[in-house]
């Protein structure tokens, strides 16, 4: 069944250890656009230079989501759909980092878009690997075994 490849994976530690890391990065950047409020003024910057569509609904949907996110990797759960949802997001990311020209928008990373592109390749791994060690879906996997 589909929902069984999804969460088939391997003891893969180094995949856990990219997932887990993965988890941190948006345990912190989503809640880090709504609390700090420099860093919430840049998002909102970002999103307006950057002319994307939606801007309300983006500004407060992108990091719950981010969150979300960093949880469901954090457990392991469902781990390659979370990929594909982190790939989507930093793909955008990417766009905004190539498009905005204000360095004052970008104040806790650089203005190229190299961490959004490091994150793609982190996200990929998983896609192909699955969620690695230490995750609900290795739980599942060696279970359906």
């Amino acid at each position: 069944m589909i929902p069984e490849r999804l969460r088939a994976t391997s003891d893969d530690k180094l995949a856990g250890g990219i997932r887990l890391l993965l988890a941190i990065i948006f345990l912190m950047t989503g809640p880090m656009k709504l609390l700090v409020p420099r860093l919430a003024e840049a998002w909102s910057g970002q999103l307006i230079a950057a002319g994307l569509p939606f801007y309300t609904l983006t500004l407060w949907s992108v990091p719950f989501i981010e969150l979300l996110l960093g949880i469901v990797l954090a457990i392991g759960l469902y781990a390659r759909l979370a990929a594909v949802m982190v790939v989507g997001i930093m793909a955008v990311a990417t766009y905004v980092h190539v498009i905005v020209d204000d360095p004052s928008l970008f104040p806790l990373q650089p203005s190229e878009p190299v961490i959004p592109i490091i994150v793609i390749a982190m996200s990929a791994y998983i896609l192909f690997r699955g969620a690695g060690a230490w995750s609900m879906d290795l739980r599942v996997s060696q279970s359906a075994d």
